[in-house]
């Protein structure tokens, strides 16, 4: 019931929007108003704080069946997640209380803020500074690759708060985006998800209420850390909604498209594509909900599991795009068919949250 409702929904409010969000690399409006106005864009948020109490397989549903027609759009209960979940995970009944509500009213967005200029996979090398000064805390530094930066309200930022700890020493605060000293930068000039908007976001001076660190002192590495392993399985998510969508569409294209006589779907060569295409689709779904399961009952293997999903959805994402690229033929390759941006959306899906080189690591050190 809730796949085939937020499939309806993202077919009748999101789809007709996604070309145009793409070529105009504009923040896709309807797409939130739709999701807010059926309370999908941030259905994690537990019931106590007004939100939908949505498992984590109900979450990953959501967001691959909005993928499956705008993956810009599937961002938005993606990184509200990802943005919020810090806070669920470690943040006071306090923080919780005065940030989840707006979230789940739709009233304001979340956003993740980790990595920098000089700070990709080796986020613990970050040089984002908190000073305390008396009741407040004062930041200053850059993050770069925010995502849906300077749209979100509320910003969840990892600072160094002891440099001589690394890891140990970085804490976690939120930052609203009226805070004095908050600022954007240009949005990036991106290859796909045009949609959504990727900016740095620079903090300067920002003096910020002690009470809103997430956690404990020096705990924010570990809280962000935590919050990848069960965010990454939205990510794997995203990639099998893209890669879904351009299954779809190649398949219809190929029972009427005619060459020689007959439909290039008569073609064993075709059949082979489209059979290899969907096993790869079924394997990621079947890793990507099992990682969703284990992410609801904090596995052991949580780690592991959802490294291993994000990491096989997105390669897969990315050789089924591409082939139902080429099962188009030349029009796959332009903008009048939909797989070419597909095609482009899917490859963020093996760099963001972790390259997949990176989630060989994190696997190879986690094995079960």
């Amino acid at each position: 019931m809730l796949r085939d409702a937020v499939r309806s929904l993202a077919e009748a409010k999101i789809a007709p929007y996604a070309a145009a969000v793409d070529e105009e690399g504009r923040f896709p409006q309807e797409a939130l108003e739709a999701l807010v106005a059926n309370d999908l864009h941030a259905v994690h948020v537990p019931e106590e704080y007004g939100g939908a109490g949505a498992d984590a397989l109900a979450t990953v549903i959501v967001i691959e069946e909005v993928a499956r027609v705008c993956a810009s759009s599937s961002l938005i209960p993606a990184v509200n997640k990802l943005g919020s979940l810090p806070l669920i995970l470690s943040g006071s009944e306090e923080l919780k209380k005065k940030y989840l509500g707006p979230l789940a009213k739709g009233k304001a967005m979340f956003s993740y803020c980790l990595s920098e200029p000089e700070a990709g996979s080796d986020a613990a090398g970050m040089k984002t500074r908190a000073v305390r000064d008396g009741d407040h805390w004062v930041l200053n530094g850059v993050k770069r690759w925010i995502t849906n930066a300077g749209v979100s309200e509320f910003y969840t930022v990892m600072a160094v708060t002891d440099p001589g700890k690394r890891s140990k020493g970085i804490s976690a605060f939120v930052v609203e985006k009226s805070d004095p000293g908050v600022s954007f930068g240009a949005p990036e000039k991106k290859l796909g998800i045009k949609g959504s908007p990727t900016r740095e976001v620079y903090l300067d001076n920002v003096r910020i209420p002690a009470d809103r660190m997430i956690g404990e002192e020096g705990t924010g590495f570990a809280t962000a850390m935590r919050t990848l392993d069960h965010t990454r399985i939205t990510i794997a998510a995203q990639a099998l909604g893209i890669a879904q969508g351009a299954l779809d569409y190649a398949k219809n294209y190929v029972r009427e498209r005619k060459q020689f006589g007959k439909p290039i779907a008569d073609f064993q060569g075709i059949q082979f594509m489209l059979a290899d295409m969907a096993m790869k689709i079924s394997a990621a779904r079947a890793l990507t909900y099992q990682a969703a399961a284990a992410s609801e009952r904090g596995d052991a293997d949580l780690t592991y599991q959802g490294a291993a999903a994000k990491c096989f959805a997105s390669d897969v994402a990315m050789e089924v795009t591409t082939d139902a690229v080429q099962l188009l033929g030349g029009y796959g390759y332009t903008r009048d068919y939909p797989v070419e941006r597909m095609m482009r959306d899917a490859k963020i899906t093996q760099i963001y949250e972790g390259t997949n080189q990176v989630q060989r690591i994190v696997m190879a050190r986690n094995l079960p």
